[in-house]
């Protein structure tokens, strides 16, 4: 694939994050895991791609999110949200809030529903994200700009509704390979060029077992049929590397994902969580085909392989395993509350209901037309409505969630 080459400037900033990133492998004696690589390609203060000047969202940037794409997306979480309200104070917190999408057509939408916010936080350390927040929401609900509030970190005690739109897919992953038995684990070392190339060890003993219990669920899940009912499968003790095969299988472990969801469930102590992102349950995840595993890289609205190119000037993410993050949700003492499609999720929310209200007020003429393309991106199974998911947890709150009342498969978990 060829790419639009960096122009001199921001070839200049990768190649300073790229030197930051060679003396940090210098320092490791000439190697760092992936995860160590990916959190400094992606959040060196200053220069990774989401803490440096790059615009990184919408269609000048380098790919779309989902409130970037419709209106609909963002009234619908928040008719979920106003539900929540009805058990938890009516405050929001969000991570990953972008360009300010969500959060503005969240608090219009719980305006218009009766149930407005009574605050809403954003977490972000990104000064040039939270002056790009601000402006969208000053520009859509310029009313709410008092009830809103940019946090640096995460609050001791959440009381509220904790929202996030594919937060956990950028979240730094180790990435392992395993072959006729031996596990090793891939890392960066610095080739002969002087550029950043991938480098194998031994996979130390805590990674072996972090692996293995990530194949356990997915066996697990197997035994079960993928749907909560039993399938008659083998014991549970079984070797768990066998499903991978005697060929090379290579994958991710996304254990700052689920520590992330365990932290902000300990601090939940009332109200639900709601998380929207791409990837599967452990026994698609690490399905015996899916041996190239799932890291990806975005550049101007290409997907790539090349991951370890210009840091700090593409995205790097690699896929979510749900079912990691709903024990890692069990395990701070959460309930769970539903695990879907997100074309299921948008349609429980009434986006179809929403969609009809607009095409009574609308011409068919070509805004009307991308609208309505919009919304097939969201729900086409061959687009956006099958490969995101969405999943909730919850403290205090009923089991009843709109957003999961028809196509609930927590049952694959």
């Amino acid at each position: 694939m060829t790419l639009p080459p960096p122009g001199p400037d921001a070839r200049a900033h990768s190649e300073a994050l790229a030197g930051r990133i060679a003396d940090a492998i210098r320092a490791g004696g000439g190697w760092i895991g992936f995860d160590a690589w990916m959190a400094r390609a992606l959040y060196e203060p200053g220069l990774g791609y989401y803490a440096g000047p790059a615009r990184p969202f919408g269609a000048e940037g380098d790919f779309v999110t989902a409130p970037e794409l419709s209106p609909l997306f963002a009234e619908c979480v928040a008719v979920q949200v106003s539900q929540w309200f009805g058990h938890a104070s009516p405050e929001v917190l969000e991570f990953g809030a972008g360009t300010g999408r969500l959060a503005a057509g969240v608090l219009g939408a719980l305006r218009a529903l009766g149930t407005p916010a009574r605050r809403y936080a954003i977490v972000e350390v990104s000064g040039a994200l939270r002056a790009r927040q601000r402006e969208t929401i000053a520009r859509e609900a310029p009313w709410a700009l008092d009830a809103v509030e940019w946090l640096d970190a995460l609050p001791a005690s959440i009381d509220g509704v904790v929202l996030g739109n594919e937060v956990l897919d950028a979240m730094p992953v180790r990435v392992w390979e395993h072959e006729a038995g031996v596990l090793r684990e891939l890392g960066v070392a610095i080739d002969a060029g002087g550029g950043f190339a991938w480098a194998a060890r031994p996979a130390d003993a805590a990674l072996r077992e972090a692996v293995a219990d990530a194949l356990r669920a997915a066996h697990d899940a197997d035994d079960l049929g993928g749907d909560g009912a039993h399938a008659g499968g083998g014991p549970g003790g079984a070797d768990p590397f066998a499903r991978l095969g005697p060929g090379r299988y290579r994958s991710e472990l996304g254990e700052q994902a689920a520590a992330w969801v365990a932290t902000v469930g300990r601090a939940l102590r009332r109200g639900a969580m709601l998380l929207i992102d791409y990837g599967f349950p452990a026994r698609e995840y690490y399905h015996p085909q899916r041996d190239g595993g799932t890291l990806i890289a975005h550049r101007r609205h290409h997907a790539h392989g090349d991951v370890l190119r210009w840091p700090g000037l593409q995205d790097v993410t690699a896929h979510v395993d749900f079912s990691a993050v709903a024990r890692a949700a069990r395990g701070a003492g959460l309930a769970p509350l539903g695990y879907a499609s997100q074309a299921r999720f948008l349609l429980d929310c009434g986006v179809l209901e929403r969609l009809a209200t607009d095409a009574r007020d609308a011409p068919l003429d070509p805004a009307r037309v991308r609208a309505l393309g919009a919304v097939q991106t969201l729900l086409s199974e061959a687009e956006m409505g099958e490969l995101f998911k969405a999943i909730a947890f919850g403290r205090g709150v009923p089991d009843d969630a709109l957003g999961f009342a028809r196509g609930d498969r927590r049952g694959a978990l």
